[in-house]
């Protein structure tokens, strides 16, 4: 754990409590969709919490960020209503997009997220043109541009970034590099696995290889890459270096063989960026166990608050199946 500038209070608990709300709400979720409560897939957050937390507070108000299937964490770095992405995972109408998206289709365009998206490497694109949107308006926002290791090998990665790269887009492109790309390793399907950062010197921009558990390393490194592209310098690459302590979706390890070792995982779960953090906060401020433990009390009652929201909202009505709908 790493700290260049001082960080304050505010900021420290702020990342605390986004910290272990993504916990607690992926936790909860896991639980409920081994209950057969839900339908459709949920791929988990759990074990990336540090990297959605700090690439967003780093940014302002007014910006964008895309995401991915594993996109719950994102949207609540964000500020994302949880009480709606329940309902929504649920297949309620008081969800996010009206029961119809569930999991891989969360978007709040008040928030700035432009939407979860199922396709690996899908929302590449989608911040590059936001960011060309941005830079056409003269707004000075700024996109994060979140997917995993495995959209590197996309076509959509090479062509997005040489765009922003040539026509300096405010644009961070963030790589959660867990490792897997669904089961496949990275170190299996590219040359580069073991730095992917350094694909950024093919389009002339930085590139930087993070800790991707190290909350502030990130947030720090978000800082200067949202501050460069608001000067109008162009993108950024962060590789965050993380491991997800789930499967590729939830249920996996009981229906697929492991392709990871008992040792490879009691390594990832050593790794996590939440007790880490922790006790970064108890050895370098002020800030007491007692206020963390409270922060805890306070999120687990507003996950329930979700749960229990979520269960009580009506289903779609099926006369609604075309509404919202464009050609």
């Amino acid at each position: 754990m790493s700290a260049t500038q001082p960080l304050t209070r505010e900021i420290l608990l702020r990342m605390y409590r986004t910290m272990i709300t993504i916990r607690m709400f992926e936790t909860r979720e896991a639980q409920i969709y081994r209950q057969g409560l839900q339908p459709g897939f949920v791929h988990l957050y759990l074990g990336q919490e540090a990297i959605a937390t700090g690439v967003c507070a780093a940014l302002r108000g007014d910006d964008y960020i895309t995401s991915t299937h594993r996109g719950h964490g994102h949207l609540i770095a964000r500020g994302g209503d949880v009480k709606r992405m329940m309902a929504e995972l649920f297949g309620r109408v008081t969800g996010y997009c009206k029961g119809r998206g569930g999991s891989l289709h969360i978007a709040d365009f008040d928030l700035g997220m432009l939407g979860a998206n199922g396709i690996v490497g899908g929302g590449i694109p989608i911040a590059t043109g936001a960011g060309l949107s941005a830079k056409k308006r003269h707004t000075d926002q700024v996109v994060a541009c979140f997917f995993g290791d495995g959209a590197t090998n996309q076509g959509t990665f090479h062509e997005a970034i040489n765009m922003a790269s040539i026509w300096k887009l405010p644009v961070v492109y963030v790589c959660e590099n867990n490792g897997y790309g669904v089961t496949a390793s990275i170190h299996k399907t590219s040359n580069v696995g073991k730095d992917l950062s350094v694909r950024a010197r093919s389009y002339g921009i930085p590139g930087a290889k993070l800790d991707g558990n190290d909350v502030l390393a990130v947030y720090q490194a978000a800082e200067e890459a949202v501050k460069r592209a608001r000067r109008g310098e162009g993108p950024t690459l962060m590789v965050c270096e993380t491991c997800r302590h789930s499967g590729h979706y939830e249920g996996e390890m009981e229906t697929a063989p492991s392709y990871r070792t008992p040792e490879q995982l009691e390594e990832c779960r050593k790794r996590d960026p939440i007790p880490r953090f922790r006790r970064y906060l108890a050895e370098h401020s002020d800030i007491r166990e007692e206020e963390l433990a409270r922060i805890d009390e306070e999120v687990a009652a507003l996950i329930e608050n979700a749960v229990q929201y979520a269960q009580e909202s009506p289903r779609p009505d099926p006369s609604i199946a075309v509404e919202d709908l464009f050609a």
